[in-house]
């Protein structure tokens, strides 16, 4: 990889970790997804300071080719990004169900008051 695309490549995962961090710091992101997007930067920053070592990683795993090994690495982080996000949902819609039972109680127990004045 030729210095320029690297300084490049840097400047952009550093704003892109930059964006992250601030989307934690205004509260529009949770920190334990943010570990996620942190780490992935991360990754990124060592891959383009030391790219050899990706190469060494994929013929240390016996992937043919380095692409071969960073799609499998993708493909897996999306497949666990979405796993995570299925489960914090679930656990949303299990609160939202529960807050409505609640609400619905609250309101029967209200008009129960009212007919009793």
């Amino acid at each position: 990889m030729e210095l320029p695309l690297r300084i490049v490549l840097f400047m952009i995962v550093l704003i892109y970790i930059y964006i992250v961090l601030k989307a934690v710091k205004r509260k529009k992101m949770q920190l334990s997804f943010s570990i996620f997007w942190l780490l992935t930067g991360l990754v990124l920053l060592i891959a383009i300071i030391a790219p050899n070592l990706v190469q060494k990683i994929s013929d240390g795993l016996g992937f043919g080719l380095t692409v071969n090994m960073v799609f499998f690495v993708s493909i897996f982080l999306a497949f666990y990004l979405i796993f995570k996000l299925s489960i914090a949902l679930s656990k949303e819609n299990r609160e939202n169900t529960t807050l409505v039972q609640e609400l619905s109680l609250l309101k029967k127990e209200v008009e129960e008051l009212k007919k009793g004045k």
